[in-house]
């Protein structure tokens, strides 16, 4: 049993390569006041607006939204703080996945606030550490209770796999960062790792354009905070919704270039956790 590094008390999976915890949020994906890491392996900020859905990677055969709610920083001039509370992965034309935190006052770690669709209809996971729900109508998914609880792996087989965390915002993050966290709402939100088989070089969206092999990126690589830009590039009108003006999904989009792969090593680690570690298993 091995605790998860002190910067991700809740949000860590296991290396089994290295049988040592990893966070979550050090490797390609979105976490927080959403803080992205890209294909690229650089980090940035991109803030979006509360209320509101933004395209995170967009291809030919694979779409992702990202919904964000927020809160006000009390400061008129100064954005609002914002976080990614539930994702929409459009896949194979038809196919629609919703992944997502539920609204929660008090968070408690081991009641489950994830709420989980496949084409609108629940995806009920069976209970326990490891156990794997299998889609009947698309039998290439599957998800994976990765915690008891708020934690699961989602594969679909050659295209990617997403981890995800249901995670609160604590009352000394709160304090550290001025969230004005309030008793009735924890902002509970998602951590996301992804690992994507195979993209096409046209792939694009917030994250998915930094795995196009011309992406350059333009970050001051100085500056603490690098934030990107181009916010009306990537809002779509719903989370279901593959409109954003960078959008690569569906008939009448081409490749625009070869495809590229993308490794996220551990990711696929069969590893589970449980409370605030996690088990590494030979």
């Amino acid at each position: 049993m091995m605790d998860c590094p002190a910067n991700c008390p809740q949000s860590c999976y296991v290396d089994c390569n290295l049988c040592k915890p990893v966070c979550v949020c050090s490797v390609p994906g979105a976490c927080g006041d959403p803080r992205f890491i890209g294909g690229d392996g650089n980090a940035f900020f991109f803030h979006g607006r509360r209320d509101a859905d933004f395209c995170i990677v967009s291809d030919r055969d694979l779409h992702i939204n990202a919904h964000f709610i927020g809160k006000s920083s009390g400061n008129k001039s100064s954005r609002d703080f914002t976080w990614i509370q539930a994702i929409a992965v459009l896949f194979d034309g038809q196919h629609k996945l919703y992944l997502g935190a539920r609204k929660t006052a008090t968070w408690d770690d081991d009641v489950d606030r994830m709420e989980l669709t496949i084409d609108g209809k629940p995806v009920h996971l069976p209970e326990g550490v490891d156990a794997t729900w299998t889609s009947t109508a698309v039998p290439s998914l599957s998800i994976t209770r990765t915690k008891a609880a708020n934690g699961v792996l989602v594969v679909l087989d050659g295209k990617f796999k997403i981890r995800a965390n249901a995670v609160p915002i604590t009352e000394e993050e709160s304090r550290v960062h001025n969230y004005g966290v309030t008793s009735d709402d924890c902002l509970a939100h998602l951590d996301l790792a992804f690992k994507f088989d195979t993209l096409t070089g046209d792939v694009h969206g917030v994250v998915g354009q930094t795995y196009r092999s011309d992406y350059v990126n333009h970050f001051d690589v100085k500056a603490s905070m690098p934030t990107m830009g181009g916010e009306s590039n990537f809002t779509t009108s719903s989370i279901f919704a593959a409109d954003c003006a960078v959008a690569r999904f569906g008939p009448g989009h081409h490749d625009g270039g070869a495809a590229v792969m993308s490794e996220l090593a551990g990711v696929s680690c069969a590893s589970g956790m449980s409370g605030q570690g996690v088990v590494c298993k030979k």
